[in-house]
């Protein structure tokens, strides 16, 4: 199995000036990554606070299924806590159709820290996770039977027939993200890939063999179980320079602006209003370098990834610009990584095949 790559395009705009500049350079950059064979391009979703400039996977997909021509297209992850279940499944059908098919409907009950999100759509964070529930249920009959009626929990919906139908049949790929260990496990035991945070190498490791563990416990034969992985993916935030050294000025200080850029809303809303989904932990992997950035060398960075390939995953999801990162800067990255870095693992695979 050769790790697949992408470029989980997550782009911060730290003033409204920047919003308009910070979009178009992220449409070029998915373009970009089309011209060089990246596998895939991920989307977030968040509000309000300029971490995710475009805002909204869905109408960003829609622009780049346009655009590009052979990259997939997918969601990490669609907050769908915030989204009608028949809008965003007719929604998903268009996209299926404009990209012929390219399109991984990512799915997740919505931000874990950012209580303003759920503030500014009037949804209840307790809610979340029900309604990603009740959502997807409604969605997987909705795409699949005609003369539809659900009674939930949250929707009571009666409808003849979803127009357009999936391009993709009998739905388009879905997919859902895991922050914890016990989601993992719970997705498991339905025999569903899922997608991983930004975790330590050992995390990673402990998650991967006990998500093969537990497929096998749940009856899933060798074949489901690597075909599982091989649809499974862990993100990463990656920096490629010339140099070690280079790529220690520049990554290091865009990797914790980063951070504290995405942390300062948070700040701002609980000291205006006293309420917050979560105090942030200290000392997490995805904040620290040493664990949530892989920086460095072509050779520097291929070296690092070895590990994670070592580990057995279907594809490694890597968010190239950091933080105020200028874009030609994150390209440059892109590129090199494409161009040295990518290819050691082509060869690897090649060689082990003969």
């Amino acid at each position: 199995m050769v790790m697949k790559f992408s470029n989980f395009i997550f782009p911060a705009a730290e003033t409204p000036e920047d919003d308009g500049r910070v979009i178009r350079e992220s449409v070029a950059e998915a373009q970009l990554c089309d011209r060089l064979g990246v596998d895939t391009v991920w989307l977030a979703e968040h509000h309000f606070d300029g971490i995710c400039a475009y805002v909204d996977p869905v109408s960003f997909a829609a622009a780049l299924a346009t655009c590009t021509e052979n990259i997939k297209i997918g969601f990490a992850v669609a907050q769908m806590s915030l989204h009608h279940p028949i809008r965003f499944a007719e929604q998903m059908n268009m996209i299926d159709h404009l990209s012929k098919g390219r399109l991984i409907v990512g799915l997740g009950r919505g931000t874990a820290y950012n209580i303003y999100d759920y503030q500014g759509y009037d949804i209840d964070a307790d809610e979340a996770q029900e309604r990603l529930l009740e959502s997807e249920d409604i969605m997987l009959k909705a795409w699949t039977t005609e003369n539809f009626e659900y009674k939930g929990k949250f929707w009571n919906i009666k409808l003849p027939k979803l127009r357009p139908v999936p391009y993709t049949k009998p739905h388009p790929t879905i997919l859902r993200a895991s922050s914890s260990e016990g989601s993992m496990v719970g997705l498991a035991k339905e025999g569903r890939p899922f997608m991983m945070n930004v975790q330590s190498d050992e995390v990673t490791k402990h998650r991967m063999d006990l998500y093969r563990q537990t497929l096998a416990e749940a009856g899933y034969d060798d074949a489901k179980i690597a075909q599982n992985v091989s649809d499974s993916w862990v993100w990463r935030n990656v920096f490629v320079a010339e140099t070690d050294e280079e790529a220690e000025r520049v990554g290091v200080p865009a990797f914790t602006r980063q951070h504290e850029f995405r942390s300062e809303m948070r700040k701002r809303v609980y000291e205006e209003q006293g309420v917050r989904l979560q105090e942030e932990k200290k000392g997490i992997a995805r904040n620290d370098p040493a664990h949530g950035l892989i920086y460095g060398s072509p050779a520097t960075v291929a070296e690092r990834l070895a590990k994670i390939d070592a580990i057995g995953v279907g594809g490694i999801m890597m968010t190239f610009r950091l933080g105020p990162m200028a874009a030609e800067v994150a390209n440059n990255s892109i590129k090199l990584f494409m161009e040295k870095v990518a290819p050691e693992f082509q060869n690897r695979a090649a060689a082990a095949a003969e």
